[in-house]
């Protein structure tokens, strides 16, 4: 193991489906798949155990083709509100060890654990003693890479699951790297792997192997940044558990629970994702200068349009009226909507200097943030329900099971 880094990926095996199982023993052993409701649009497995997945059954595949597959599979409906609680519990077993801890998604860490083998001994016996832990504690299992950088630590996790350590050091890593596909790689998605395919690159080792200005022209930094990872010379560093990236742009979407018929309908969706979008933004004490919304038809195909702000806000109704009229100005119609995201970007800090014009209308933009202000303090008390919209009232169409709160793979910090 390089003496200079030590780094662990902490993978939990099955996330979703192993909860599930821990929840409910009589699943341990069976094919089990958590699976979106079909009648609210979200009919595709999310999650599998490891005797569904033996049997065909993949992630993101809809339920009726999983069960053709698996005569005997047990579908279950997500739990969210669990499974953000494990993943907490998880990440409490990690900061024993080291307070880098970054996570990419909710079920992977990565640990920088480089300074804290005086106390607690070589990395590969903290992985197992994390490894046990997780287990004994809170009856999941985690996969862990252990190596002397983020890329390959993650694909240790990969290499041997469920319930496994893999080492890879900066002495043996061509051998136990170089042979895997391209497409093991972090951000090396399809398109990225099939442009590379058609020049012969099909390995991580043909890649490290190639010239990395004939990347750089192929892919751009993107080239450059899987030449250095194929390579073993990333040096990314783990970030603090209290880390928080830089803002730059605040946005909430959502799959509806059923299609969005007429404009309407979308203007109540958007209005509510504004809401949160409003709150988020004074929250982090910013304002926005232009508004995007997204929007997909139910032929899976999507559009995004973008509108400037009269005026700089946090105001969560002058959020939702650009992004309408954005909608109104943009939108064909050509079929019926599926997914709704609104986006407030170019932050600027609320206390900024902004340039006016004769038309601006501050006193009652400044009237508006103090009564969302007032509602935000309302709501921190009483819970979200007892003020809103009379809009808002009755079914917007919009999933109340707190799948929004579940955090996806994102970046990797550098």
């Amino acid at each position: 193991m390089e003496s200079c880094r030590a780094i662990l990926h902490s993978d939990l095996n099955s996330f979703y489906a192993s909860v599930e199982t821990m929840l409910n023993p009589s699943l341990r052993g069976k094919a089990v798949a958590v699976c979106g409701c079909t009648e609210d649009r979200h009919g595709i497995v999310l999650a599998k155990s490891d005797k569904a997945k033996k049997a065909g059954v993949k992630t993101g595949m809809v339920n009726w083709e999983a069960q053709r597959l698996c005569k005997d599979l047990i579908i279950v409906p997500p739990q969210y509100d669990q499974y953000l609680k494990y993943s907490k519990l998880t990440r409490s077993i990690y900061e024993r060890y080291t307070d880098e801890v970054e996570g990419f998604g909710m079920d992977e860490c990565w640990l920088d654990v480089t300074h804290s083998q005086r106390a607690f001994g070589s990395p590969m016996t903290m992985a197992e003693e994390i490894r046990q832990s997780v287990k004994e504690e809170l009856g999941l299992t985690v996969s862990i890479g252990v190596s002397f950088n983020k890329i390959f630590a993650k694909l240790g996790s990969d290499m041997k699951k469920p319930d496994a350590i893999t080492e890879i050091t900066a002495n043996d890593f061509r051998d136990k790297v170089w042979s895997l596909s391209a497409s093991e790689m972090v951000y090396c998605g399809p398109a990225t792997t099939k442009k590379l395919a058609r020049y012969g690159i099909r390995t991580i080792g043909e890649v490290a192997n190639t010239d990395p200005a004939f990347l750089q022209r192929l892919l751009g930094v993107n080239g450059v940044a899987l030449w250095t990872y194929a390579n073993g010379t990333d040096k990314s560093r783990v970030m603090r558990k209290d880390f928080v990236s830089p803002i730059k742009s605040i946005g909430h979407g959502i799959t509806c629970v059923s299609d969005l018929e007429n404009e309407m309908e979308v203007a109540k969706v958007i209005l509510a994702l504004s809401q949160d979008i409003g709150h988020r933004l004074r929250v982090h004490e910013l304002c926005a200068k232009t508004v995007q919304v997204a929007v997909r038809g139910n032929d899976l195909f999507g559009s995004q349009f973008q509108c400037k702000l009269p005026m700089r806000t946090q105001v969560s109704s002058d959020i939702a009226k650009v992004a309408l009229r954005a909608f109104q100005e943009n939108y064909k119609w050509n079929t019926k909507v599926r997914a709704v995201t609104v986006r407030a970007v170019e932050l600027v800090p609320k206390d900024s200097t902004e340039q006016l014009t004769v038309f601006s209308d501050c006193a009652a933009r400044d009237k508006m943030t103090r009564l969302e202000e007032t509602i935000d303090k309302i709501r921190e008390r009483y819970g979200k329900n007892p003020i809103t919209h009379a809009a808002l009232l009755g079914d917007i169409k919009m999933p109340t099971d707190g799948r929004e709160k579940v955090k996806m793979p994102g970046l990797m910090y550098h």
